[in-house]
C-alpha cells in the first residue's frame, strides 16, 4: 500500500491531507496522532476538505462521523 501525494494544510490539529481516487480513500495526517486513512469519501468531499476555511472543523463534521477508519 502506498499513501497519495499528501498536500500540507494550514491547521492546529492537521499537518497534510491526501486523496486515492481509485480507492476513494481520504488520508489525514495528524499532528499528534499519526495517519489515518478514512474510506468512501468521493473526489468532492476531498476538495471541499481542502478548502474549508477550517479543515479540523470539516473533518470532524463531514468525515469522521461517516467513513470508516484505519490507523496506519
Amino acid at each position: 500500500m502506498s499513501m497519495p501525494e499528501m498536500i500540507p494544510v494550514d491547521s492546529s490539529n492537521v499537518a497534510a491531507v491526501g486523496y486515492d481516487a481509485e480507492e476513494q480513500e481520504i488520508y489525514v495526517e495528524f499532528l499528534d496522532s499519526g495517519v489515518y486513512k478514512y474510506t468512501g469519501p468521493d473526489q468532492q468531499t476531498f476538495d471541499e476538505l481542502l478548502g474549508a476555511p477550517s479543515v479540523g472543523s470539516f473533518l470532524n463534521r463531514a468525515i469522521k462521523p461517516n467513513y470508516p477508519y484505519t490507523r496506519l
